[in-house]
């Protein structure tokens, strides 16, 4: 853990850096809004906005700020309508503003007017994602690490065709959220990777992007001349999850499932 024992509700510093300061994630609090708001099986629930106000006022003493971090999403997209989010955010800030020690600041605000207690490093790449806080929601699993290997060895195919729909697919096919969908973490535990995916499982996900690269590296042949594609290496698959049958003269991504 980067932090170890201190709290996100201070302000830091990177190393050997007087300018910049960091305004760190309070997780918890972010998330009881984010994630679980609507979960009925929340032993918090139902969060009304005098509970939250609450548990900020608890942090009184112990920290300058606290950052709610979270995805626009988040207000009618995550939490529907529905389930009373609106109205939540309606009532919180007059909630919060009953204590005397709250108030609202921007970044700016808070930066000028609160020094950093500490310095943070951060050696590796994190995210917000799960327990682990890191690159495992994307990469952790074979078929993540094997489609991502296969989209990005396409690039000199894709860049030589100059063919400005290919290369936008090809671009489209690098956003985080196919990989994310190839998931497998606590998957059969219903968490936040199954409520924001739209297949019915990660292996679906997987079997559906390899056959998208599939038809998209066949369009190569209909565009690139036939002396560029004797100089472009075809892409290798170091990973074959199941087997590559082939159907319709196109290769089909199967997985063994046991």
């Amino acid at each position: 853990h980067i932090l170890g024992y201190r709290s996100p509700n201070f302000v830091y510093k990177p190393p050997k850096c007087k300018k910049l300061k960091l305004l760190l994630k309070n997780y918890r609090l972010s998330d009881d809004i984010a994630f679980r708001f609507s979960n009925r099986g929340w032993s918090k629930w139902p969060l009304n906005s005098l509970k939250f106000a609450g548990w900020v006022n608890e942090v009184n003493g112990c920290g300058f700020v606290i950052n709610l971090f979270m995805d626009y999403e988040t207000f009618g997209e995550h939490q529907w309508e529905d389930t009373g989010i609106f109205n939540f955010l309606w009532h919180l800030p007059e909630e919060i503003l009953r204590h005397p020690d709250n108030n609202f600041k921007t970044p700016s605000e808070v930066v000028a007017a609160y020094d950093a207690v500490d310095t943070v490093d951060v050696p590796h790449t994190i995210s917000w994602a799960d327990i682990e806080r890191d690159l495992s929601a994307w990469l952790g699993n074979p078929m993540q690490q094997n489609a991502i290997y296969t989209l990005y060895s396409l690039e000199q195919k894709v860049k030589r065709t100059k063919d400005a729909d290919i290369i936008r697919d090809w671009r489209k096919l690098q956003t985080s959220d196919h990989f994310y969908y190839m998931c497998t973490k606590w998957f059969a535990d219903g968490d936040v990777h199954k409520y924001f995916n739209p297949y019915d499982s990660p292996y679906d996900s997987y079997i559906n992007f390899m056959n998208v690269l599939d038809d998209l590296n066949s369009r190569f042949s209909r565009v690139l001349p036939e002396k560029q594609k004797r100089l472009i290496k075809t892409y290798d698959e170091p990973f074959k999850p199941g087997v590559n049958k082939l159907q319709n003269n196109k290769r089909q991504y199967v997985l063994e499932r046991k």
